[in-house]
């Protein structure tokens, strides 16, 4: 990254861009009392006491890669065994902890529900509010809106409220509560009125018989009269859901009980993205994303829009009271707990320069996102709404390889703890496991932070770029969609989970599966999603709140913590993960396949870097080959662009081929983004074109990309985007 500009500010060693200097001087440290100098101070400390061993950790990766391409590059054969004690050698395995047990203490309780999980970018104030208010989601607007409900027989999506529509809804939200709050006897669908009595629901049916619930204990309390409650609050599996009753609204008018909705706990957290999901590559663009998590740590962050002719001011959202079963006051959240994930430790920054040199950007990246988190801890702000009530700040770490890595982000987060004057351990670690050596060594991993880890995730896409920037030399990977039934794939899956469990990870704290990237196939993600509870994962990423909405059903059908205990035992092989994908014995493919290969992977490519490079933006729903929105961010990319490399680098495809689709892809791409009009057609002069000549950077040096990274070229080509857009902006 790079702040494109000469105006900085000198504080002892350090050179600071003025715009970041003057967001902790006047926004950031205002009302901690913290001086901004005292903080530039101790953060000079930390950048020069921990840059060299940082660049030790970034070399070793290279000195282990080189290690590995020279080992396969010797051997025509693979031999698992051999292939194992090799990697012992070298120190790329580690030896496995004989017993890990995580350490935790002020862990918010939030963690310890399953439940859907929102990533959002931070450089989108408005994505950012809607996901952190999607605690709660309406199940009657989920099911209308998308294609659950089918479109036939009358029940189409129409611009206004369509009756038929409506009552399919009804009848699918009736049949959820029979499933998981059932009555003694009867049914929700022949409910006349719900009322509570004492500490215990009463549901009076068109029979005239007055029914309580099957468990009563799932009845958690009441808004309203007891004869008239305005809301139901039950609880199942550990997630609310709230029955809303309004005889006035179209809904609740059409409605036997007079329901209005059915409101469903969903993401229960949130991740805050700087990393993935943005694209920033200046400091313009960095102070956006702090600027909106400082925003969220005091609780001010606003977003004013226009949507359907109306101008909407979104704010964050107060808690509910409600009256508890036992007739005693409680709250309801109706914000996520936020995360906020940081950079990897492979970039670097000269919004601050040590003695001249840019530095690690993780390092910038914690020390500021926790100083705007230590509002939070502070109760100040305009709200008395807390992030955490524990007084912690989840901190996701992306992109680490292995323990040491690990070691070094516990130690520099002690480190910003001492420098804002925090307790011990109040920073809490999410460990992204998506990158080969981490998955290998992940109860190592764990040991190291086990008083700090309370997240851990698989991401299918990012793992398998690194899967394959690793195995470059052993050969020609298999056709990317058959990497999701691997050996090693079901195995990293398997392992991931039970690294959790065997740490007790999941009593305190979260073990994450990847994200349903198909924002608009709502219907299929309820019949696949379900999967990852099954699969023992108390979270897992969904692309909106909709999506959370309706994932958190999963959650409320299936008990999860039961489903972990059943997996508890289980002890998958890593020996599994050594199984290279690539094309075995001797099986080619066939022309067509090849060139299927090629055209999917080059227009995923080109339809992302086009906004990425050309808009700026770094996650949106992008349309594949046939025409389906797919919501993709740069692990999409990494995969792509590395498989492409692959094939390119072993003869599986040429030069020209790869240069020929990309062409052809890149009038597809154009096609697909001809209604924005913000959008610049590569096709105009593709010799000229920036995001074109970038994707086609991303394949022909990926093999040659620390990592099989793509940052490195997606921000150089974004600055000179930037700069042939409006030069004043550089």
């Amino acid at each position: 990254m790079t702040t494109n500009t000469d105006d900085r500010v000198e504080i002892g060693r350090l050179s600071i861009a003025r715009p970041l200097a003057a967001f902790v001087a006047d926004e950031a440290t205002v009302g901690l009392g913290l001086d901004a100098a005292d903080f530039w101070g101790g953060f000079e400390s930390i950048v020069s006491d921990l840059t060299p061993r940082h660049d030790e950790l970034l070399s070793h990766r290279d000195l282990l890669q080189r290690q590995i391409d020279d080992w396969h590059r010797h051997r025509r054969d693979h031999d698992p065994i051999e292939y194992e004690a090799f990697l012992h050698e070298i120190g790329y395995l580690r030896p496995t902890p004989e017993t890990v047990a995580v350490q935790l203490t002020a862990v918010d309780t939030p963690l310890a529900v399953s439940a859907p999980q929102l990533v959002v970018p931070a450089d989108n104030a408005r994505y950012a509010l809607n996901a952190a208010n999607a605690r709660w989601g309406s199940l009657y607007d989920a099911l209308y809106g998308t294609d659950v409900i089918p479109e036939d027989n009358g029940a189409e999506r129409t611009a206004h409220y369509n009756q038929v529509r409506g009552r399919r809804v009804i009848a699918t939200g009736r049949d959820l509560l029979d499933e998981v709050f059932p009555l003694e006897r009867g049914s929700h669908a022949q409910a006349l009125r719900y009322r509570v009595e004492g500490s215990h629901l009463r549901v009076e049916l068109l029979s005239g018989d007055a029914v309580g619930l099957a468990d009563p204990s799932r009845f958690t309390g009441s808004m309203g009269r007891a004869d008239a409650p305005t809301t139901i609050v039950l609880t199942a599996n550990g997630l609310n859901v709230r029955i809303v009753f309004d005889a006035g609204h179209p809904v609740g008018a059409d409605d036997l009980a007079s329901i209005a909705d059915i409101l469903v706990e969903a993401a229960v957290t949130t991740i805050i993205d700087l990393e993935d999901s943005v694209s920033t590559v200046d400091v313009e663009d960095k102070l956006v994303g702090y600027r909106n998590w400082l925003g969220l740590m005091r609780g001010d962050l606003a977003a004013t829009f226009e949507k359907d002719g109306t101008i909407v001011d979104r704010r964050l959202k107060e808690d509910l009271e409600y009256i508890g079963a036992n007739g005693r006051p409680r709250r309801l959240s109706r914000c996520s707990l936020l995360f906020v994930r940081n950079t990897g430790m492979h970039l670097e920054t000269d919004m601050v320069l040590l003695d001249g040199r840019p530095i690690p950007e993780t390092m910038l990246d914690a020390a500021i996102t926790v100083l705007c988190a230590k509002h939070d801890l502070l109760g100040i702000g305009i709200r008395r709404r807390r992030n955490s009530k524990r007084g912690s700040v989840y901190v996701v770490k992306p992109k680490m390889h292995g323990p040491d890595e690990v070691a070094l982000a516990c130690e520099l987060f002690g480190r910003v703890e001492d420098l804002l004057d925090l307790h011990r351990n109040t920073i809490k670690m999410g460990i992204m496991d998506e990158e080969r050596r981490t998955s290998l060594n992940l109860l190592a991993c764990i040991d190291v932070a086990r008083e700090r880890v309370v997240f851990i995730n698989t991401g299918f896409l990012d793992r398998t770029g690194d899967e394959i920037h690793t195995s470059m030399e052993a050969g020609p990977m298999i056709p990317k969609g058959e990497m999701k039934t691997a050996p090693w794939l079901l195995a990293y899956e398997d392992a991931n989970v039970d690294a959790g469990l065997a740490t007790g990870l999941n009593e305190r704290g979260q073990i994450g599966k990847g994200m349903w990237a198909m924002p608009d196939e709502m219907a299929a993600m309820l019949e696949a999603k379900s999967a990852h509870p099954r699969a023992g994962a108390s979270c897992a990423w969904v692309p909106s709140p909709t999506a959370a909405t309706l994932h958190a059903l999963h959650y409320l059908r299936i008990d999860v913590r039961s489903r972990q205990g059943e997996l508890s035992s289980r002890r998958t092989d890593l020996r599994e993960m050594l199984h290279i994908p690539t094309l075995k014995d001797g099986r080619e493919l066939s022309a067509d396949e090849i060139q299927y290969e090629l055209d999917n992977n080059a227009q995923g490519i080109l339809g992302y870097v086009a906004r990425w490079v050309g808009q700026g933006v770094g996650c949106s729903t992008v349309p594949d080959l046939a025409d389906v929105g797919l919501m993709e961010d740069r692990a999409t990319l990494r995969i792509s662009s590395q498989h492409m490399a692959n094939w390119l680098h072993h003869g599986i495809v040429t030069e020209a081929q790869v240069r020929e689709t990309m062409t052809r892809m890149a009038a597809v791409v154009d096609e697909q983004n001809a209604g924005d009009p913000a959008y610049q057609p590569m096709t105009a002069d593709l010799d000229s074109s920036i995001p074109f000549n970038a994707a086609l950077d991303l394949v022909l040096h990926g093999r040659s990309q620390p990592n099989g990274y793509t940052e490195f070229i997606l921000t150089s080509r974004r600055q000179a985007m930037k700069t042939a857009v409006s030069p004043a902006s550089a």
